[in-house]
């Protein structure tokens, strides 16, 4: 396979440690555990593996013979979206192994969930390993977003992971991947299948979080990511003098990207959707805003701008929000028989079934948005957001406001305006020296619970504003991170998605300082991802991560 000269540089690059890590480790556990919510009914549903206790690794100093432990067969999935540093959870899961015994295997479920469930997979050799090392991307083994959910898929998988005679499963995903992964723990383990079931915290979003797990692997590189790219723009805008910029950024269920990029760039707005939900905020509302701003602007002769949007901000609008709720409900039920109708048909089949309110909210849409909200969903149910075109909509609504304020002679500006959408674009960078580095531990002390024969667990660093060698490694249950919601008509165990809280030091720092970079030209230009050089400037966290360090 033919390289790039970063890629054969990277190569070489070693991911760092905890020290805890690096030679034979002890289990410590500590209190027992319960959900973030619905306590009885997670406890029902999973009554094998909640309340477990949280574990905590020390190194074992009176044993330093590594490599003498049992052999492990371990099996691992990437599942979801891509997300920077998959590839070293992997290669610190089979260094992991092979230093509890270099016998030791690993094999790879191809192209997601679904490789368990038909039984392709092959096995990951050290020369395999070798060449994705620091890379980006899923490529090694593929990903897809199969849901595990049904006891059918559970014992077709339990055939292959028999036949390669396979102790544990790891399952690198997001929020619904591992809630996916606690319900395979719970079935194996009720049916005493002898495998175990570790999960990992992955998402660019973000929004995989809470008081143990600090933040998801990928969100470091992704974003670093997206703020080069809106640097770059930044200083084409403060170059040309002439564009309104609105860029979307990725983030379906949580504007923790919007937020992080916004601390990096300074753009002349950001919305922030947990903040328009917070205040019961309306489309209008929004496009007044941003109106405003383009006006104190354009009043300075300063007719250019920045806006950021996360993706997922209209299903914030409390409005929508209480729309795709009956929607969701009414597809679950009707999914079929709205499926084949053509576009008029469809709007004048739900605006006859929606409750009077919501049928008000649809029928103001524009008809491509309503639809799409009417028709498209993810594997999970949830509404695709990234199909809807939220920067363009806004823009055009800011268009007619601007035009409505120039006749009342409260605007006398030029309104010109470019596009984007910075999604992609992120997901499969090579990653950051953080993403790097925590990647390769996660993977690592995936391995130390494989060997402490648990199941059930999520892998687990803290500590990582400080420097790596001092990163607290671990595990927490995973169902310590469920609570019960609606999906697809039906109330489900899911892990809670974290939110940008609006008290946290992020926002806070945010809100302080977004009156003054609303109206003065304040960007600042993060320029790429550094790999090598000073510490401080290569392996920094995300703004987030030590606005929030600084919080605790």
């Amino acid at each position: 396979m033919k390289k790039s000269a970063l890629q054969q540089v990277r190569d070489a690059y070693c991911p760092k440690l905890p020290a805890e890590l690096t030679g034979n480790i002890v289990i410590v556990e500590g209190k027992p555990t319960q959900s973030v919510a619905d306590q009885d009914e997670i406890r029902k549903l999973f009554p094998n593996t909640y309340g477990l206790p949280e574990l905590n690794f020390e190194r074992d100093d009176n044993n330093t013979v590594q490599g003498t432990g049992k052999p492990v067969n371990v099996g691992v999935i990437l599942s979801g979206g891509q997300a920077p540093g998959g590839h070293n959870v992997i290669c610190g899961l089979f260094d992991g192994i092979k230093s509890i015994n270099p016998e030791s295997r690993l094999y790879g479920f191809l192209m997601g969930p679904s490789g368990l469930v038909d039984h392709k997979y092959k096995e990951l050799t050290a020369d395999i390993i070798d060449e994705y090392r620091n890379t980006g991307g899923f490529d090694m083994i593929g990903s897809g977003r199969t849901k595990l959910e049904e006891k059918e898929q559970f014992d077709k998988g339990l055939e292959i992971l028999k036949k390669l005679n396979i102790d544990a499963l790891v399952i690198i995903g997001g929020d619904d991947s591992n809630t996916n992964a606690a319900v395979l723990a719970e079935y194996y383990k009720s049916i005493n299948a002898g495998v175990r079931v570790i999960g990992c915290p992955k998402t660019i979003d973000g929004d995989l979080k809470n008081s143990e797990i600090e933040v998801s692997f990928g969100f470091d590189t992704a974003t670093k990511v997206y703020g080069e790219l809106i640097g770059n723009v930044q200083r084409d805008c403060n170059s040309s003098r002439k564009y309104w910029h609105f860029m979307k950024l990725m983030g379906r269920s949580a504007s923790h990207i919007a937020l992080e990029c916004a601390l990096q760039t300074q753009p002349n707005v950001c919305i922030i959707s947990e903040e328009v939900e917070a205040e019961n905020q309306t489309l209008n509302d929004i496009v007044d805003q941003i109106a405003g701003v383009v006006a104190r602007r354009a009043a300075k002769g300063l007719n250019f701008g920045t806006v950021l949007i996360p993706e997922g901000l209209i299903e914030f609008i409390p409005a929508v929000k209480r729309l795709i709720s009956e929607l969701n409900d009414m597809i679950a039920a009707e999914g079929d028989k709205i499926a084949d109708l053509d576009n008029k048909e469809l709007r004048a089949y739900v605006l006859e079934h929606l409750s009077e309110a919501n049928a008000k909210t649809y029928s103001r849409l524009p008809h491509d948005v309503a639809r799409q909200l009417t028709l498209d969903r993810d594997p999970h149910g949830n509404v695709q957001v990234s199909l809807i075109e939220t920067e363009k909509l806004i823009s055009r609504m800011v268009a007619d406001r601007l035009e409505e304020m120039r006749e009342a002679g409260e605007y006398n500006g030029k309104f010109s305006t470019m596009h984007h959408f910075f999604g992609y674009e992120g997901r499969c960078s090579f990653p950051s020296n953080f993403d790097a580095n925590y990647c390769y531990g996660l993977g690592y002390n995936a391995a130390g619970l494989v060997k402490a024969g648990v199941t059930g667990y999520m892998t687990l660093l803290r500590d990582l504003t400080k420097p790596v060698e001092q990163w607290v490694p671990g595990g927490i249950p995973i169902t310590m991170m469920m609570n019960m919601e609606r999906r697809n008509g039906e109330m489900k165990p899911v892990i809670q998605k974290a939110l940008v809280k609006l008290d946290g030091a992020p926002f806070k720092k945010f809100a302080s300082q977004r009156d003054q970079w609303a109206v003065d030209t304040c960007y600042i230009y993060p320029g790429p991802i550094q790999y090598f050089g000073p510490a401080e400037i290569c392996d920094r966290p995300s703004m987030t991560l030590m606005y929030e360090a600084e919080d605790r």
